[in-house]
């Protein structure tokens, strides 16, 4: 087979990675992809919003299979596009892809099919917003209505702090035009759980758990990122809650869609708060998540290319999905002063140390090929992943392999997977 894999992050290169270990793939090409992605795929010169072009290249190469990445493409009806050309692609098509697309949409399809999350109201008048919060218990969460490269969310203690919170999404538009609706929900307490599933329309099979850390600096503090690490499994995700989930939460979403007339195929990625009350929808995505495909798909033992076809052809129910019983940690090495301002073109030192390691490894996210080696090309530039035989023995072996690495400016957190000391 040839595969197509759009997108040029630490997920899309964890995919590439994935792909590569199938014994029916003879080759891969990533569209734009970056430079860890060329260790497996030949990289092509296409952005990830561009769709003609990306189909007019699945054509001429005869790709067999597309797997869209990113949120934005997906949103924007990237699916539709292949699909019209009678390409096989893997993903949700936009009328499902709203189900992340749009946080009001979601909120308002979990009210209506009783699918539990905190409650909330929607608004796309800013006066409307700020009449409401001056009747609201703190602290609160306002979330833009779209996407936002998971920086949208802004968690206030106080009126003032959510007044000006309203300020940034709807009127400055700090999010652009994802912030010309907004949705203002109630503030939960509890463990966070990041659950990623694969759908066929009918079926979900759900992967194994993780748990991001989304706050740039050490203790949860600093601004929200697109996440600094992540660690699998849970140790809070429980048998019991996993049971409730599939059936309050898991297979609900996807009868709901379906009843919508929203078939949904592709990746449903569940944010979920384990609180007192029990489980609940934090938000929804629709695709893998970054970082936590990082530490789901080193731990997955199936094939992932015959899931991807399983999804497209609604055969999941005869796919055994299979994980190792062992654990991963991902940290994120970053640029300092990430998520807001960065420098870019630093050299990368240390990536041949990962060469021949068994249980680690190194994604690359923001990076590139120049003549002078591989430099860093964005906020987020490496995620360094290690397996165990639990939580403790990988967190030990990603902090490890952190110092294997270095760049001018290099940051990271020191506290990824902390929250395991507490049940161990």
């Amino acid at each position: 087979m040839k595969v197509l894999i759009v997108g040029s992050g630490g997920r899309e290169h964890a995919i590439a990675w994935k792909v590569a270990q199938s014994p029916r793939v003879e080759k891969i090409y990533c569209a734009p992809g970056n430079a860890g992605i060329e260790q497996y795929a030949e990289c092509v010169n296409i952005g990830a919003m561009e769709f003609e072009k990306l189909a007019a290249f699945a054509k001429e190469k005869e790709i067999d299979l597309t797997v869209i990445g990113m949120d934005d493409p997906l949103v924007g009806g990237v699916v539709d596009v292949f699909e019209k050309e009678g390409l096989r692609v893997f993903g949700p098509r936009a009328n499902a892809a709203i189900l992340e697309g749009s946080k009001a949409f979601s909120k308002d399809l979990m009210k209506k099919y009783h699918i539990p999350t905190a409650a909330y109201e929607n608004f796309d008048d800013p006066q409307a917003a700020l009449a409401y919060l001056e009747t609201a218990k703190f602290p609160i969460v306002l979330k833009a209505d779209g996407l936002a490269l998971g920086k949208g969310v802004l968690i206030c203690n106080t009126l003032e702090e959510a007044q000006a919170g309203v300020k940034t999404i709807m009127l400055d538009k700090q999010f652009g035009a994802s912030g010309n609706r907004m949705v203002i929900e109630e503030f939960m307490t509890g463990r966070e759980v990041s659950v990623l599933s694969f759908v066929d329309g009918k079926t979900i099979k759900t992967m194994t758990s993780a748990q991001d850390h989304k706050r740039a600096g050490d203790g949860d503090t600093g601004l929200n990122t697109g996440g600094m690490g992540t660690f699998s499994p849970s140790p809070f995700y429980t048998k019991e809650i996993d049971e409730f989930c599939q059936k309050y939460i898991y297979q609900p979403t996807v009868d709901a869609m379906a009843a919508e007339g929203r078939e949904f195929k592709g990746i449903i990625f569940f944010g979920l708060m384990l609180t007192a009350d029990g489980p609940k929808v934090l938000e929804y995505n629709a695709r893998f998540g970054d970082p936590e495909t990082q530490v789901v798909l080193p731990r997955m033992k199936t094939d992932i290319v015959d899931v991807f076809e399983a999804c497209i052809d609604g055969t999941l129910d005869k796919v055994n999905l299979e994980f190792a019983d062992n654990a991963a940690v991902c940290v994120v090495l970053a640029s300092d002063g990430y998520p807001v301002k960065y420098e870019k073109g630093l050299p990368i030192r240390g990536l041949e140390n990962f060469a021949d390691k068994d249980g680690y490894y190194v994604f690359h996210a923001g990076t590139k090929r120049t003549e002078a080696g591989i430099v860093t090309n964005g906020g987020r530039v490496l995620g360094v992943t290690a397996t165990g035989k639990d939580l403790k023995e990988a967190r030990a072996n990603a902090y490890e392999a952190v110092n294997w690495i270095d760049f001018d400016n290099k940051y990271y957190r020191h506290d990824i997977g902390k929250a395991i000391d507490e049940v161990s």
